[in-house]
């Protein structure tokens, strides 16, 4: 539930969003993988694509249906500005864990059951595999460097936004740790 804050003294009611997130953009190095991996392996199907010219360059933006309202597109950039040597492996580009930025899907057992067998078949292993506590989640990492999760929910758990807040700035581990040894992360 959103709350309001209070400012300098000033109420301020939250922004009221009504569908979710439209879409989540991020560059890719190679569009046809790109498009296999999200459209035949995920099975999101390509709704949208724009070329714009830019800067003496063009640039494609593909854009597919993730479900529920939302999309995940993509930037297939040529000549608009960036460096020659630009990363679109959004963790480890920056020097980070494969595992920190990512992307999540909400899905149940059946969904992550089909997804599984989808890139088995395909000869692609899990990237990890974690029971968290308060959901289950089956990670894999998309030709752009971009590891993609399918996160189920475990029965039962509520959101405790005060419990949230007064572990913001611990260092304790809480009672669902992750461990990720045995994972197999590049």
């Amino acid at each position: 539930m959103l709350r309001s804050r209070h400012i300098k003294g000033v109420t301020i009611m939250p922004v009221q969003i009504t569908s979710g997130v439209h879409h989540v953009a991020y560059a890719c190095r190679d569009i046809d993988a790109t498009v296999h991996f999200y459209e035949d392996l995920m099975g999101f199907p390509l709704v949208h694509t724009e070329i714009k010219k830019h800067e003496g360059g063009f640039f494609r933006h593909i854009f597919f249906d993730t479900g529920g309202g939302g999309a995940m597109a993509f930037f297939d950039v040529h000549g608009v500005g960036e460096s020659p040597e630009w990363k679109s492996d959004i963790s480890t580009g920056n020097g980070l864990p494969v595992w920190v930025n990512h992307i999540a899907f909400g899905a149940d057992q059946e969904t992550q059951d089909a997804a599984r067998a989808r890139f088995d078949a395909a000869g692609i292993a899990p990237l990890m595999d974690i029971d968290h506590g308060w959901c289950h989640s089956l990670y894999y990492l998309d030709p752009n460097g971009i590891m993609v999760e399918f996160c189920r929910d475990t029965p039962g758990f509520e959101p405790d936004p005060e419990r949230a807040h007064a572990l913001l700035h611990s260092t304790e581990e809480t009672d669902h740790s992750i461990h990720l040894e045995g994972s197999r992360v590049p």
